[in-house]
């Protein structure tokens, strides 16, 4: 029967809408392969089976009586970032690892609603303050092209659960990257809203004027098939936008003649890897051959964008961060002996390595005498990118480039080395600065290992976004191809 199921949301809703399998039929499925297979590649931190069983049959009650979506009934995995109702949000952090969330984030009320069935919570970056999954309390996930390779961060989780097929899709969260950059290095689909587009109530902060949630799956359609159910205003987040709701799959096989795309001088200058960037030659060479044109753009600011971020990032999750002092929830250290004591010790022995230098990193930039120094002259950087990005988007239609500097690295080869880390992130961070969408696809393979596309798209563009990543899914295979893990 586990050979006999579609793979994506649109073949599987159409196989539940024709009886062909049942939603508890499905949902064991998936749960009996991560039960097999997970204990190798470590991409999930907690299971649900029970309660995603009971799930299901809701899902197949609902669609006997005439009440099912699109998507009812279809299995998915939460990134721990979200609060789930009864279960733990962890964070991937030993400061949450007993917490039990007392409501469900907006996107899990969301899916939820649509009638999805939620197979567990997804490892991750420790507060989603990673680029390679290694930061995790509940230690790394592993690529499942190569066990001995990083599944990217901070939605590492998500995306090797996908790529793995042990979920159709997958939530993840962006603050600098953290779903391209993860689906880049496993070969799946992931796109990043723009700002506002996705609530973020119930979503734990790591820097609140960057984060973004957004789907991570095999294909575009998946994910505008997510976007459907996962966006819209949310009262309950103060940055949501109030935009009339979009079917994000409307104009999935418009034409692209006419298309104007730019390649900024920044991203295909001689710092990229020769290898990745024959393999993004060829990907606009597909989109030429539908009608695209190419032209060569400058966004001179974006150099600055890796320092502004990592400044801005560090100070906003250094005031978000606070909020875990050992007294109203998460970890408390043992018989502390006074107040201070109690906050010091909860924090030291709660928060990892990089939590920790992020924090610091952070309230030294926030500090009296440096605040201007750093802090304000890196919003100052953030206007400048921002005002690059609007100026290009006067010539052009889309902005594409490569995802990463480079394809999966080995585990534990940046670990020491931080700077090395946050270069992972070269390409991504400035789109989060801007607030702009931009999604990451699959477009070639070096060595074994996959190479992802990114289109950064002018605000609340998702849909053209979508629309051209389908039409390049419908000439290529990138999307199709299974990691030897998954084989």
């Amino acid at each position: 029967m586990a050979n006999e199921f579609p793979l994506t949301l649109a073949g599987l809703s159409a196989g539940l809408q024709k009886r062909e399998f049942s939603s508890a039929e499905l949902t064991s499925h998936y749960l009996d392969k991560i039960a097999a297979r997970d204990g190798q590649l470590n991409s999930f931190i907690s299971v649900f089976p029970e309660h995603a069983s009971t799930m299901a049959l809701a899902a197949d009650q609902a669609r006997a009586a005439g009440r099912a979506g699109p998507l009812m009934g279809i299995p998915y995995a939460n990134k721990d970032i979200f609060c789930t109702e009864g279960f733990r949000t962890t964070c991937a952090s030993k400061m949450l690892d007993t917490f039990v969330a007392p409501y469900n984030a907006t996107v899990v009320e969301k899916l939820h609603a649509a009638g999805m069935v939620m197979l567990g919570k997804t490892n991750m970056d420790e507060f989603a303050m990673g680029s390679s999954n290694e930061t995790s309390y509940y230690g790394p996930t592993r690529n499942p092209w190569n066990l001995g390779y990083v599944p990217g961060g901070s939605s590492g989780g998500s995306a090797a659960a996908v790529a793995a097929r042990l979920t159709p899709v997958a939530t993840g969260t962006d603050t600098g990257g953290s779903i391209r950059l993860p689906s880049a290095f496993c070969g799946i689909s992931g796109i990043k809203p723009t700002y506002g587009r996705v609530s973020r109530y119930g979503m734990i902060a790591f820097a609140s004027s960057l984060d973004q949630g957004g789907p991570m799956a095999l294909n575009a359609e998946d994910l505008g098939l997510m976007l459907n159910v996962m966006s819209g205003f949310d009262h309950r987040d103060s940055t949501s936008a109030e935009r009339t709701d979009e079917d994000f799959c409307a104009a999935l096989n418009f034409d692209l003649t006419g298309l104007k795309i730019g390649l900024p001088t920044e991203f295909f200058d001689e710092s990229l890897n020769s290898t990745i960037g024959s393999c993004l030659t060829e990907a606009l060479d597909c989109l030429r051959r539908q009608g695209a044109e190419c032209r060569e753009i400058s966004l001179p600011s974006t150099r600055y964008a890796i320092p502004a971020y990592y400044i801005i990032s560090s100070a906003e999750c250094s005031s978000n961060l606070s909020r875990f002092d050992g007294v109203r929830f998460g970890h408390r250290c043992d018989a502390p002996r006074d107040l201070m004591d109690l906050y010091v010790r909860s924090r030291a022995e709660g928060f990892g390595a990089e939590v920790k230098r992020r924090i610091l990193v952070g309230t030294y930039a926030l500090s009296t005498g440096y605040y201007d120094a750093y802090y304000a002259k890196a919003q100052k950087l953030r206007r400048l990118i921002k005002n690059d990005f609007q100026r290009a988007f006067e010539e052009v239609d889309v902005i594409a480039g490569p995802t990463a500097p480079s394809t999966a690295f080995p585990l534990g080869q940046r670990v020491e080395d931080p700077i090395q880390m946050y270069l992972s992130d070269v390409y991504t961070t400035a789109v989060n600065l801007a607030g702009l969408p931009a999604l990451s696809v699959p477009a070639g393979s070096v060595q074994g290992l996959p190479v992802g596309l990114q289109l950064i798209g002018n605000y609340f563009r998702e849909a053209r976004l979508l629309n051209i990543a389908h039409r390049f899914q419908h000439e290529t295979d990138w999307h199709l191809r299974v990691p030897p893990f998954a084989a």
